[in-house]
Order: C-alpha cells, then sequence, then structure tokens
C-alpha cells in the first residue's frame, strides 16, 4: 500500500491538475492542443534524420501486394468514420455500441451487417444486429458470405437490390471471423466488386465503417491474412498471399491496424510487418476496445485500449541476419485518449488530467513501483502495456524480456532463434495515472523498444540434480533410454 506521504503527495498533484485542466477547458480546442504540447515538453516532431529502414533479410525479397483497385477515387475526400474494434466485444460495452450507433446519425439509423467472415455467418449477424437495434438502429443482415452454399457470391455482390441496400444505410458493420473470406469476396483477385464501391459510398459521405476482430483486420490496405504465430512472423516466417495480403484499406495507406493486440502480443508480429512494407505507424486495438478514426484524429473507446507504434525514427543492423530495430516508440493510449497522426502528439483523457502526471524529468516526479522487472515471455497476455505501466511509474530505466519459441519443430533450422526485448524511458517519455475509475488507469506516451536477436538454447532446462548428486548427462535430461 502507498505511505501516507505519498498519498498527501497524489493528493496535492491531483488537485494541481485539476486547477490546470479547468483553465485549458477555457482554450479553443486548437489552443489546447499546443497547450498540451508546451505543458508535456514534447518536442516538435521532426522528420527522421536516421538511415532508412532496412528490412531483415528473411522479408527484404518479399514484394508488396499491388495497390487495392478500390482506392479508386482516393483523392476524393472521406467524410466517414472507421471503427476498428479489437474482438471480443461484450454486449454489454454500451459506450462501443452506442458510440457506433450515434456515430451513424444516431435512433433510426440503418445498418448493413456482414456476417462474411463467420463460420456462422447467420448466427453472428444476428447477434451485431441485436446490439445495434438496442441502441436504437436499424439494422438488417445482407447473405454474403463462403459459408452460405446456396448463395452465388458472384451475383449477390452484383446484385443491385444488395447494392441499393447498402447505399441507403448510414453503417456499415462485419462481425469477426476470418478475414480473409471478406477480402476475397469483396475484393477477389484485388479488384473491387460494385459491393465495396457502395461501402466506400457510404464511408466517403460521411457514414460509418466498423468492424471487429476480422472487420478490424481488413481496415489497412495490407492485412495479417492469417498469421496466429507471432513467433514465427518475428522469425520471418510468412508468405505473401498466405499470412499477409490486401486489405480493403479503409484507414488510408499510412496507417497499419491490427486486433486482439494487448491480449496477443502481437506487437511482435505487426512491428516486422510494418517495416517491411513501409508503414511507420500503427494502431493495435485491444479486445473489447475500438479506435474511432476520422480524418487524422484517433479517439480510443471501450475498455482496455491501444497501442501507437511509431517507427519514424528505428535503425536496423542488416548485418545481424535476423529481424532487429532499435529506437521505436510505443504509446499507450488508454480509454478516452486522443492521438493525432498527423502531429504524432496525445491528448489524454479528461479523467487523466485529473490524476497524476508522471515525468521522469520533473523533480515532483515520486514514482512508485521499485522493483526490477523481467519478463519471460514479452509476447504474453497484455505484457508489454503492464510492462509500460510498470516503467512509467518506477525509477528504473528499463524493463527487459525474452520471447521464443517454447517447442520448435524438428528440423528447424531457427530453432533456438529468440528475441531480447529492451523497453526503456528516453526523450519525451512520460504519462499520467488515475485510480478515479477503480484500479490504476495509465496512459504512457514515447516509451522505447529495441528488439535484438539472441540465441535460446534448447531444451532451456534440465532437471535439478538434488544435493551432492551429479546433474545427468544431456541424453537422459532430454528422456533418451
Amino acid at each position: 500500500m502507498p505511505s501516507l506521504p505519498h498519498i498527501i503527495e497524489k493528493t496535492r498533484s491531483q488537485i494541481t491538475s485539476m486547477l490546470a485542466f479547468a483553465a485549458m477547458l477555457t482554450l479553443s480546442s486548437t489552443c489546447f492542443a499546443e497547450a498540451l504540447a508546451l505543458s508535456t515538453r514534447v518536442p516538435t516532431p521532426q522528420p527522421a534524420a536516421q538511415a532508412p529502414v532496412q528490412s531483415p533479410p528473411q522479408q527484404a525479397t518479399k514484394a508488396s501486394p499491388a495497390p487495392a483497385q478500390v482506392a479508386l477515387k482516393q483523392d476524393a475526400v472521406v467524410r466517414g468514420y472507421a471503427v476498428p474494434i479489437g474482438g471480443a466485444l461484450k454486449a454489454d460495452n454500451e459506450e462501443v455500441w452506442g458510440r457506433i450507433v450515434a456515430l451513424a446519425g444516431g435512433k433510426g439509423a440503418r445498418f448493413v451487417v456482414f456476417g462474411t467472415a463467420s463460420e456462422d455467418p447467420e448466427a453472428s449477424a444476428k447477434q451485431a444486429i441485436e446490439m445495434l437495434h438496442r441502441r436504437g438502429a436499424v439494422a438488417e443482415a445482407l447473405p454474403v458470405a463462403p459459408k452460405f452454399g446456396w448463395v452465388d457470391l458472384n451475383k449477390v455482390v452484383r446484385d443491385p437490390a444488395l447494392i441499393n441496400k447498402v447505399k441507403n444505410a448510414r453503417g456499415v458493420f462485419f462481425t469477426g471471423g476470418s478475414q480473409e473470406r471478406i477480402v476475397d469476396v469483396l475484393m477477389p483477385g484485388g479488384h473491387a466488386t460494385p459491393m465495396l464501391e457502395a461501402i466506400w459510398e457510404v464511408y466517403r459521405k460521411g457514414g460509418v465503417v466498423a468492424g471487429t476482430s476480422a472487420g478490424a483486420a481488413i481496415m489497412s490496405t495490407v492485412m495479417f491474412r492469417d498469421a496466429p504465430s507471432v513467433i514465427n512472423i518475428m522469425k520471418g516466417k510468412w508468405v505473401e498471399g498466405k499470412q499477409i495480403d490486401r486489405g480493403l484499406g479503409f484507414v488510408g495507406p499510412d496507417l497499419f491496424v491490427d486486433q486482439h493486440f494487448l491480449k496477443r502480443g502481437r506487437f511482435g508480429r505487426m512491428i516486422p510487418l510494418m517495416m517491411a512494407k513501409g508503414y511507420k505507424l500503427g494502431l493495435g486495438v485491444d479486445e473489447n476496445s475500438a479506435a474511432i478514426i476520422h480524418g487524422d484524429e484517433v479517439e480510443i473507446i471501450g475498455g482496455k485500449g491501444a497501442m501507437l507504434v511509431d517507427l519514424n525514427d528505428v535503425k536496423t543492423d542488416p548485418t545481424l541476419g535476423a529481424f532487429n530495430l532499435t529506437q521505436a516508440r510505443l504509446n499507450y493510449l488508454d480509454h478516452g485518449d486522443r492521438y493525432n497522426l498527423k502531429t504524432r502528439l496525445t491528448m489524454p483523457s479528461a479523467v487523466k488530467l485529473r490524476g497524476d502526471k508522471l515525468d521522469p524529468s520533473s523533480p515532483d516526479y515520486k514514482p512508485y513501483y521499485t522493483e526490477p522487472l523481467f519478463h519471460l515471455d514479452m509476447l504474453g497476455d497484455s505484457t508489454i502495456s503492464n510492462s509500460m505501466n510498470y516503467l512509467i511509474d518506477s525509477p528504473l530505466s528499463e524493463v527487459r524480456g525474452l520471447s521464443f519459441d517454447v517447442a520448435p519443430k524438428p528440423g528447424d533450422p531457427v530453432a533456438e532463434l529468440g528475441f531480447l526485448f529492451r523497453i526503456y524511458k528516453g526523450r519525451g517519455t512520460f504519462g499520467w495515472s488515475t485510480d478515479e475509475n477503480g484500479p490504476e488507469d495509465y496512459t504512457v506516451i514515447n516509451v522505447y523498444l529495441d528488439i535484438t536477436p539472441v540465441r535460446m538454447p534448447n531444451p532451456i532446462y534440465s532437471a535439478w540434480p538434488g544435493p551432492g548428486r551429479i546433474s545427468p548427462p544431456a541424453a537422459e535430461r532430454d528422456g533418451a533410454q
């Protein structure tokens, strides 16, 4: 438990932050962002001066998918909202469901629902429709799914009646499942179908395109098609058209989106793909959470939050012969936080501004945690975000961890390849914390990440011999007869 002086200091800090927040409310939105940038002492982003990012040897020869032809009229203004949801969206997540409906116009807003990705598209679409109806929307499922064996998909994506239903909607919702089904049906061979063009028409005119899990994966121009193994992606074990494919591109060509992000440690697969494809910014949305993307503005709502990965300043060492990087920047964005993709500035939620500001460069910095931290599985459930939270609220300069394949396949030439992760404080590292809503919540800005390939012996452990005993030979340790 925090000591009495720590509580007194925290209360004083909260009162100071509340007064500062009240003053900020009198500013215009433009001045507020400017004042926030000055108050946090974040330097104005400058063009990266480092050498161009180089992909590791395993990825260097891979060609990017051809640009999606759905991006016809990319110069047209997009007035709509893209809402990638990280998956596992709960029925009682009023904020996400309600916000989707509100963005589409509120009560009476018309939605079309695509259960295309699902193993049971009828049940998935029915569930989404029920959630939308509860919030006052009018929703209808369209029979566009490979699992509907009686449907001629080539015809339904060109059916004038169904296309008119899309055009008359204010919102489009994609359920979860397998994202390749959505892309294969709506953009076969990279060619936009009339139904996909109708979805884009809704989006450009100001409508909502939302999707959970698989429905979020399709938001980028490039997506993970089927890549459940994060460590394999880090080892360069992926093939175009199998693990990686085209997406539908609703968030534009410059932002990469992934889902189930913190829960499944998917920052480990996002970063290698971003580097191979030339992305500088990536947004990983966690489960039961959503990102509302409108122009350059990103707002995080729902459950646990999202991570913004910034690769503008990264360096790599191609001589290592395996994936590596230094100076990636990570931002953990919590519920209510906003991020501007152009300025690369974060605006924390009002509740965070009423809490404690955690600035390692400030004389008032009084972190709580003190013990060193090392993780044996940096790709574990929420390990990366928990490490960032711990780091910003401790005097530590860094937190380290490993990731490796605990059960490599026989004959795997890179069976012993693992990765060492180092997250550390640097220029512009700071954050906020609050316990206003219960357990401590954090927003963490500009934590740096290095990833280095390391050798992991296999097996990594053996039986303890006991006092006075000789450790058994390797063959016996491995269970050989």
